[in-house]
């Protein structure tokens, strides 16, 4: 799994970005909130996603992990794929996606391209519940270390199949005894307590 590239970026349209990286260029489509981002600069972190598809392989791009996760829970919605999402963040800022869903405001979804009322309404009911104490709700790239811990933490918690908000219950506890616990000591003990 590529997870991100640090590179000198070579070409940059709205749609995609070529990043070269040791003498390899990688072709990424990118949102239009990653290229207004991006467009200036000449060496870039770009986080990334791949999709494997039966007749393709294709790597999605994104200006900071939190889009790139909002990315994965669109995709996770029954009949929104990659490129909807893609629409998705080229139309709206995270903030206003976070918004939308909380208010079960269907219209700015359906303001998207491609975005239908069925589909609005499968966004915000699978959605809604994942946006308490979620990534959406802190940015991990802050100087706050406790936040990026616990994001840490959530994050390999439900890779382990822990479900979220059970995790985020213990980890409410944890957080209060290791005020300033790194991530793999506050995986740790919320395993123990489980």
């Amino acid at each position: 799994m590529i997870t991100h590239l640090n590179g000198k970026l070579v070409e940059i349209y709205p749609t995609h970005a070529v990043v070269e990286c040791h003498g390899v260029g990688y072709w990424v489509n990118i949102s239009l909130n990653s290229y207004s981002r991006l467009e200036k600069q000449e060496n870039i972190k770009i986080f990334t996603q791949l999709i494997v598809r039966e007749d393709a392989q294709i790597l999605y791009g994104f200006y900071s992990a939190q889009e790139r996760e909002v990315f994965l829970k669109l995709i996770s919605v029954n009949g929104v794929g990659p490129s909807s999402a893609m629409m998705m963040l080229s139309s709206l800022e995270i903030e206003e996606i976070r918004e939308a869903i909380e208010t079960a405001d269907a219209t700015k979804l359906q303001s998207v391209k491609g975005v239908g009322a069925k589909t609005a309404q499968r966004i915000i009911i699978d959605l809604k519940d994942k946006l308490e104490n979620d990534l959406f709700n802190f940015n991990i790239n802050s100087n706050n270390s406790k936040n990026k811990s616990k994001f840490e933490a959530l994050s390999a918690l439900d890779v382990l199949g822990i479900p979220r908000k059970t995790a985020e219950k213990v980890l409410e506890i944890i957080s209060k005894d290791f005020p300033d616990a790194e991530a793999d000591i506050l995986v740790k003990e919320t395993l123990k307590r489980l």
